[in-house]
């Protein structure tokens, strides 16, 4: 089957994988995830994975509640690092080899952020979940996205939504919104369009990287998107 994006920067939110259940992780949620990843990987695409932690702790409410902005997101960072264990645990249970890299060093956990290695475990068939943010306060896990699909040399960032793209107004609140097929970066800045944070956009668009707002929950999502079926999800690039 063509595909088109070869390797791919897939940014899931930790929320998605909380499902119905009240409990941080659903386990149905979890094995769906990874045999969607499993299907892609099947069919030769190298796949980096980077997940937030919202489902554990967000780093800008506990702000909003007292806790100092710093801690907070180091709360956040560890929240993601959480989350991508839990998936890759689900892969593995699925057949599929996966790697574990943090932006802190916790040797005892996962390995270290390095783009030499990620790239060669990705060449490899591995999928690569890249966790902890950028290793920094002040910066979002979509910033921390497109930082990792810029050091992998990935052909797109694949953000994963509820929607089936990006759209005028919330269609959820606006019948009349009208959903773009494509768009620039600096359009959806210009028109404040909620889809990945101003440094995201910079570096995607610095580094020639197009982003795809698609809904993750669509019957076969992923693979329509990495084979690039046309009219699935919005495509962001200049």
């Amino acid at each position: 089957m063509q595909v088109k994006y070869r390797r791919i920067l897939l940014k899931l939110s930790g929320e998605m994988l909380k499902g119905q259940a009240s409990a941080c992780h659903d386990e149905a949620v979890l094995a769906e995830v990874a045999a969607r990843l499993a299907g892609v990987v099947a069919l030769g695409v190298e796949v980096g994975v980077v997940i937030g932690g919202g489902n554990i702790f967000r780093g800008l409410t506990g702000a909003g509640k007292g806790t100092d902005r710093v801690l907070g997101d180091t709360m956040g960072m560890l929240a993601t690092i959480i989350n991508a264990l839990a998936v890759q645990n689900a892969l593995e249970r699925a057949g599929v080899p996966a790697l574990v890299m943090t932006a802190q060093q916790m040797p005892q956990v996962a390995q270290h952020f390095d783009a030499r290695k990620a790239r060669k475990a990705l060449a490899r068939g591995q999928v690569v979940l890249f966790a902890g943010g950028t290793g920094n306060p002040f910066f979002s896990t979509d910033s921390g996205a497109a930082l990792r699909a810029a050091e992998i040399g990935a052909d797109a960032v694949l953000k994963a939504t509820k929607v089936d793209g990006v759209y005028t107004a919330d269609p959820k609140r606006d019948p009349a919104a009208v959903r773009y097929d494509r768009l620039s970066c600096e359009e959806a800045l210009a028109k404040r369009l909620n889809v990945m944070d101003a440094a995201a956009f910079a570096l995607c668009r610095d580094n020639h990287i197009p982003i795809v707002v698609f809904d993750f929950n669509a019957p076969d999502s992923l693979r329509r998107v990495v084979c690039g079926e046309p009219g699935f999800g919005t495509v962001v690039a200049d």
